[in-house]
């Protein structure tokens, strides 16, 4: 396919998500571009995607590869999706979701997961800013941690967003996409991660994997609404509910499909809140001809159609703001190769990963641990390296982190 990135709309620490139009139709997609170097999670994503058919899952458009500016992009296609993430609904509305949208938006992302599921998949990262919103709704993105349920070794995802027996490096099944799905639920309901009160990874994972405790359950929720949590957050995998069980629970129950998408409609249309600079009043004050020639470099004779979809886009709700954190953060690593590569991406130096696949080191605390990296290095780069994988995925090839007795 022919076409023409645009601006960009959202990045991650290597990969950046720009809009684009096809040169044949004019029609107008996502790009989700990173060197080809350092694509494999993208080109895993891509695989994954490609298999893929749900209206609640972001829709596959192709890829490709290119020659811009003296590097070669590997480029994912994918359906636009004009409201930005879930995480960006949440500000929009004031920093939390009413319980008729919490009650919508969950409905849509289960249906997504219990058609994932049925495919043997695991997401591995569900968390709000991997769900993205559009007219019709919620949809499921971000499948860079997406894995066989039968595939065993590495364990990802978002340390705040994990469930306990993933944090204890035991299994990742589909029981923890359910747990991740009711820590969104808590995102949606009060504008906080579940477990605001903890500030380092290292104490969220000893936190979720062995105090035993569960996050907080908004107090604002109805009681049926904390009796889907409940089913949610079970510290035993074996006890919590499927997505195919959720969807007949009494809260998701009675929500017709059209009444659904009239609600969100209303509901995106409604907010003025801006997301970006690129809001209403940008796009009111610019003539039509000089956003489209400053923005997207649209194709002879196709100014009118592409333009008006462009500014319809971001009239309908600001310019989205995809931003995600598509590299990981290697804890435990099966490949040296990939280890380096990612390593090198977000600054830390090689030697902070020291266990490989089936070594058997372990330390006695936290503390401890950051002890032993700060005979590495400095302990700025500790401190940063912390901070940034607080939000970001993380992935570990073998179970050593459940031999951790870490201290909170």
């Amino acid at each position: 396919m022919d076409w023409t990135r645009g601006h960009s709309i959202g990045h991650g620490s290597t990969a950046t998500v720009s809009l684009a139009t096809s040169i044949q139709s004019g029609d107008i997609f996502a790009v989700k571009s990173v060197e080809l170097c350092q694509s494999e999670f993208l080109q895993r994503e891509q695989q994954i995607l490609s298999s893929l058919t749900s209206p609640f899952i972001v829709s596959y458009r192709g890829c490709d590869i290119t020659r811009e500016n003296s590097k070669v992009m590997y480029n994912l296609f994918l359906e636009y999706m004009p409201n930005g993430t879930l995480s960006n609904a949440i500000h929009a509305h004031g920093g939390r979701l009413d319980e008729s949208l919490i009650r919508n938006y969950t409905s849509q992302v289960l249906q997504g997961l219990d058609y994932i599921h049925l495919n043997g998949l695991v997401h591995c990262d569900i968390k709000s800013s991997n769900i993205l919103v559009g007219p019709s709704g919620a949809k499921i993105a971000d499948f860079g941690c997406a894995k066989r349920v039968d595939q065993v070794g590495q364990i990802a995802g978002t340390p705040m967003f994990m469930a306990p027996e993933v944090a204890r490096g035991e299994e990742q099944g589909f029981a923890s996409d359910i747990w991740a799905l009711g820590c969104a639920i808590i995102e949606m309901a009060s504008g906080s991660t579940p477990w605001h009160n903890v500030n380092d990874p290292v104490s969220i994972i000893y936190r979720v994997g062995y105090s035993g405790h569960l996050p907080d359950f908004p107090c604002c929720l109805s009681e049926q609404a904390r009796d889907l949590l409940d089913k949610c957050l079970r510290r035993d995998p074996r006890e919590r509910w499927t997505a195919s069980q959720l969807l007949k629970h009494p809260f998701l129950v009675g929500e017709s499909n059209s009444h659904v998408a009239k609600q969100i409609q209303e509901s995106n249309s409604s907010s003025n809140s801006p997301t970006s600079i690129l809001d209403q009043c940008f796009w009111n004050s610019l003539d039509l001809s000089e956003s489209l020639h400053n923005l997207v470099s649209v194709p002879p004779g196709r100014e009118g159609s592409a333009g008006e979809r462009i500014r319809g886009l971001s009239l309908l709700s600001g310019m989205p703001k995809w931003d995600w954190d598509e590299s990981w953060t290697t804890i435990r690593g099966d490949s040296r190769e990939e280890r380096d590569a990612i390593m090198d991406c977000i600054g830390v130096k090689d030697d902070i990963v020291s266990c490989g696949l089936g070594e058997q080191k372990s330390y006695g605390g936290s503390e401890e641990l950051l002890n032993f990296l700060d005979s590495n290095i400095s302990s700025r780069i500790i401190d940063d390296f912390w901070a940034s994988c607080k939000h970001r995925k993380v992935c570990f090839g073998n179970p050593c982190l459940s031999r951790l007795p870490l201290q909170a």
